[in-house]
Protein backbone atom coordinates (compact mmCIF):
# COMPACT_ATOMS: atom_id res chain seq x y z
CA UNK A 1 0.00 0.00 0.00
CA UNK A 2 0.87 3.33 -1.03
CA UNK A 3 0.25 6.50 1.14
CA UNK A 4 -1.15 9.31 -0.67
CA UNK A 5 0.84 12.37 -1.52
CA UNK A 6 -2.15 14.71 -0.51
CA UNK A 7 -1.72 13.46 2.96
CA UNK A 8 1.42 15.46 2.96
CA UNK A 9 1.50 19.59 3.48
CA UNK A 10 4.52 21.92 3.15
CA UNK A 11 4.54 25.52 4.08
CA UNK A 12 7.50 27.59 2.24
CA UNK A 13 7.39 30.82 4.73
CA UNK A 14 7.29 28.51 7.85
CA UNK A 15 11.07 28.67 7.93
CA UNK A 16 11.82 25.05 8.33
CA UNK A 17 13.05 23.68 4.91
CA UNK A 18 10.71 21.62 2.68
CA UNK A 19 12.80 18.53 3.20
CA UNK A 20 12.78 18.96 6.88
CA UNK A 21 8.99 19.46 7.11
CA UNK A 22 8.78 15.84 4.95
CA UNK A 23 10.90 14.47 6.95
CA UNK A 24 9.08 15.14 10.11
CA UNK A 25 5.70 14.00 8.49
CA UNK A 26 6.95 11.09 7.37
CA UNK A 27 8.34 10.19 10.97
CA UNK A 28 5.15 11.64 12.86
CA UNK A 29 3.26 9.40 10.55
CA UNK A 30 5.70 6.33 11.70
CA UNK A 31 4.91 7.37 15.14
CA UNK A 32 1.24 7.87 14.87
CA UNK A 33 0.58 4.56 13.18
CA UNK A 34 -0.44 6.23 9.94
CA UNK A 35 2.21 4.75 8.18
CA UNK A 36 3.32 1.46 8.90
CA UNK A 37 6.21 -0.76 7.80
CA UNK A 38 6.63 -2.17 5.01
CA UNK A 39 3.78 0.83 3.57
CA UNK A 40 5.58 2.85 0.23
CA UNK A 41 6.20 6.44 0.31
CA UNK A 42 4.66 8.17 -2.76
CA UNK A 43 7.16 8.22 -5.76
CA UNK A 44 9.72 11.66 -5.60
CA UNK A 45 7.47 12.84 -8.87
CA UNK A 46 4.08 11.98 -7.06
CA UNK A 47 4.81 13.43 -4.15
CA UNK A 48 6.85 16.80 -5.79
CA UNK A 49 3.94 16.78 -8.06
CA UNK A 50 1.10 17.08 -5.02
CA UNK A 51 3.19 19.52 -3.42
CA UNK A 52 4.59 22.00 -6.08
CA UNK A 53 7.98 21.32 -4.92
CA UNK A 54 11.26 20.44 -7.12
CA UNK A 55 11.86 16.83 -7.03
CA UNK A 56 15.09 17.53 -5.77
CA UNK A 57 13.62 18.61 -2.24
CA UNK A 58 11.58 14.98 -2.25
CA UNK A 59 14.86 12.96 -2.75
CA UNK A 60 16.80 15.20 -0.32
CA UNK A 61 13.93 14.05 1.88
CA UNK A 62 14.04 10.36 1.22
CA UNK A 63 17.62 9.95 0.99
CA UNK A 64 18.00 11.54 4.68
CA UNK A 65 15.12 9.29 5.90
CA UNK A 66 16.92 6.35 4.08
CA UNK A 67 20.31 7.05 5.71
CA UNK A 68 18.57 7.40 9.18
CA UNK A 69 16.96 3.94 8.24
CA UNK A 70 13.46 4.90 8.49
CA UNK A 71 12.97 3.92 4.56
CA UNK A 72 14.79 1.38 2.49
CA UNK A 73 14.75 1.61 -1.04
CA UNK A 74 13.07 -0.87 -3.06
CA UNK A 75 14.20 -1.62 -6.87
CA UNK A 76 11.54 -0.90 -9.07
CA UNK A 77 8.80 0.17 -6.64
CA UNK A 78 10.62 3.22 -4.55
CA UNK A 79 10.78 4.05 -0.53
CA UNK A 80 9.46 1.41 2.22
CA UNK A 81 8.99 2.24 5.48
CA UNK A 82 11.68 0.08 7.42
CA UNK A 83 10.78 -2.26 10.15
CA UNK A 84 11.32 -0.37 13.32
CA UNK A 85 14.65 -1.61 16.08
CA UNK A 86 15.17 0.01 19.05
CA UNK A 87 18.87 0.31 18.70
CA UNK A 88 21.11 0.83 22.32
CA UNK A 89 20.41 0.05 25.74
CA UNK A 90 17.90 1.42 27.64
CA UNK A 91 19.77 4.13 29.34
CA UNK A 92 21.46 5.25 25.57
CA UNK A 93 18.29 5.71 24.11
CA UNK A 94 17.02 7.54 27.50
CA UNK A 95 19.65 9.46 26.98
CA UNK A 96 19.40 10.37 22.83
CA UNK A 97 15.67 11.28 24.09
CA UNK A 98 16.29 13.56 27.07
CA UNK A 99 17.57 17.08 24.88
CA UNK A 100 13.92 16.63 22.85
CA UNK A 101 12.02 16.03 26.52
CA UNK A 102 14.05 18.91 28.42
CA UNK A 103 13.31 21.08 25.29
CA UNK A 104 9.64 20.39 25.86
CA UNK A 105 9.50 20.89 29.85
CA UNK A 106 11.37 24.59 29.26
CA UNK A 107 8.72 25.25 26.47
CA UNK A 108 5.72 24.17 28.85
CA UNK A 109 7.53 26.21 32.02
CA UNK A 110 7.70 29.06 29.53
CA UNK A 111 3.70 28.58 28.75
CA UNK A 112 2.87 28.72 32.39
CA UNK A 113 1.93 25.17 32.68
CA UNK A 114 2.52 23.30 36.05
CA UNK A 115 3.93 19.71 36.20
CA UNK A 116 0.86 18.30 36.81
CA UNK A 117 -0.96 20.05 33.26
CA UNK A 118 2.50 18.73 31.82
CA UNK A 119 2.30 15.02 32.92
CA UNK A 120 -1.28 15.30 31.72
CA UNK A 121 -0.49 16.04 28.53
CA UNK A 122 2.26 13.64 27.87
CA UNK A 123 0.00 10.87 29.22
CA UNK A 124 -2.60 12.04 26.84
CA UNK A 125 -0.36 11.96 24.12
CA UNK A 126 0.76 8.27 25.33
CA UNK A 127 -2.77 7.02 24.85
CA UNK A 128 -2.93 9.02 21.53
CA UNK A 129 -0.28 7.05 19.92
CA UNK A 130 0.04 3.24 20.77
CA UNK A 131 3.17 1.56 21.15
Amino acid sequence: MTIDPTQFVVHPSSGVPIYRQIIDQVEAMIVGARLREGEMLPSVREMATALGVNPMTISKAYARLETDNVVERVRGKGMMVRRRSPSGSKSQRLEELRPTMRAAVVRSRQLGLTDDQILELVRQILREIPS
